[in-house]
C-alpha cells in the first residue's frame, strides 16, 4: 500500500522558508506528489515544487530539506524534488493560516 498523500504534506510542513518561517506547504510552493508503489511496502516519491522567486537564495537548501524530511519517512524509499516556476508563484497560493502569520488579510 503506497504511502498516504497526508503524511507526505504533513513532512513537507516540517520545511520552513528562512526567509518567512512558514512552512512551504501552507506557502503554497508544493504544486504536486506523485507516489510510486515499489511493491516491498515503501514507495517513491515524486514532489513539484516552486519558490517564491525565480532567483530564491534558499532554493536549494529548501530542496535538500524537502528530500530529508521526506526520507525521514519509513514508507519512503527514494523521493525525487524537481523544481517548475510555471506558474509562478503568487500570495494567493498561500493557506489562511500563512496568511495569518504574515499578518497578510
Amino acid at each position: 500500500m503506497p504511502i498516504a498523500e497526508d503524511k507526505v504534506y504533513a513532512a513537507l510542513r516540517e520545511v520552513h522558508d528562512p526567509e518567512l518561517y512558514v512552512n512551504i506547504v501552507d506557502l503554497g510552493l508544493i504544486y504536486g506528489i506523485g507516489v510510486d508503489e515499489l511493491g516491498d511496502g515503501r514507495s517513491k516519491l515524486h514532489v513539484i515544487m516552486t519558490m517564491t522567486t525565480p532567483a530564491c537564495p534558499f532554493g536549494p537548501e529548501l530542496i535538500e530539506q524537502a528530500k530529508d524530511a521526506l526520507m525521514d519517512l519509513d514508507e519512503v524509499a527514494e523521493a525525487e524534488v524537481t523544481i517548475t516556476l510555471n506558474p509562478p508563484w503568487t500570495p494567493d497560493r498561500m493557506s489562511e493560516e500563512a496568511r495569518d502569520e504574515l499578518g497578510m488579510f
